[in-house]
């Protein structure tokens, strides 16, 4: 079977009798151009050609409010769609801090592996193409003991997860001395997850993590995204336990896209009613 077209699966979807019971009213979100932001002056130009030749001559509206906030020192939490960009609303300002400092560290906490291996993966594409003395490392159960001497001494993005930060930096943070004299940023993604116990939980790690940080004579700024929470700036501050500046309007270009109220949830499991393409 051909599969369908968006307008086709509407015109199907509008004349099936059983879909239609369950909807309220239809909606057609036109498509929204993006809205574009030149480069800040400071960004350095070795970082500003890889990102160009990526395709980036410029930042999103977003983007550029976000970056511009973190360089001032503001805490930040950005609620953007998936796709909006949010990875160099931190990689930048990190890397730009570390071309300039070169003692500069930064930490990167993410909930899963997976997506700490993905952030890893972009981190390092930009490093390697700018040719720049930039470490990255992640920090993990599977991180090999020979291999933990070097990222303490000589990492300057760390990449871990809450239960590592918990277990295996905080308590031992001695050890981890060159990163938190040195440490400016905290990144946070994913600020969703922490929620209930779990977010309890973390609340209390980064309260360890500050007073750490602050014995050291730091105050790092904070970097939280997500792409699904309906109260961020509370959140973020319920976690942080400080004020963050919110930014919740994306600058990214959004396709054309329908918008169903329903009555009940849709029955589109019967022959002959409608299905998504």
């Amino acid at each position: 079977m051909a599969k369908l077209t968006l307008e086709e699966w509407l015109a199907r979807a509008e004349n099936d009798r059983r879909f239609m019971e369950n909807v309220r009213a239809i909606r057609r979100i036109p498509a929204r151009p993006g809205e574009f932001a030149p480069y800040p002056e400071w960004v350095h130009p070795a970082l500003k050609k890889v990102l160009a030749d990526r395709g980036i001559g410029q930042l999103y509206s977003h983007q550029a409010k976000a970056v511009d906030l973190v360089r001032k020192g503001q805490s930040v939490v950005l609620v953007t769609p998936t796709a909006s960009g949010k990875t160099l609303c931190y990689n930048l300002p990190v890397l730009q801090r570390i071309l300039e400092e070169p003692e500069t560290r930064a930490l990167y906490i993410f909930p899963t592996k997976a997506l700490a291996q993905d952030q890893m993966h972009e981190v390092h594409g930009l490093i390697g193409e700018m040719k720049a003395d930039i470490k990255t490392y992640t920090y993990d159960g599977d991180t090999p003991d020979d291999a933990r001497q070097a990222i303490r001494r000589q990492g300057h993005v760390v990449v871990t997860n809450p239960d590592m930060l918990h277990a295996g930096i905080l308590p031992h943070h001695t050890k981890w001395q060159k990163l938190f004299v040195n440490l400016q940023y905290v990144v946070i993604d994913e600020l969703h997850v922490y929620r209930g116990v779990f977010g309890s939980h973390l609340t209390n790690v980064l309260r360890r993590l500050v007073r750490i940080c602050r014995f050291y004579g730091r105050d790092p700024v904070f970097i939280c995204c997500s792409a699904t929470v309906a109260n961020p700036k509370e959140h973020a501050e319920r976690l942080l336990e400080r004020s963050v500046s919110l930014i919740t309007e994306s600058g990214a270009p959004a396709a054309a896209r329908p918008s169903f109220s329903t009555t009940r949830p849709l029955s589109t499991g019967s022959s002959g009613s409608a299905s998504p393409p």
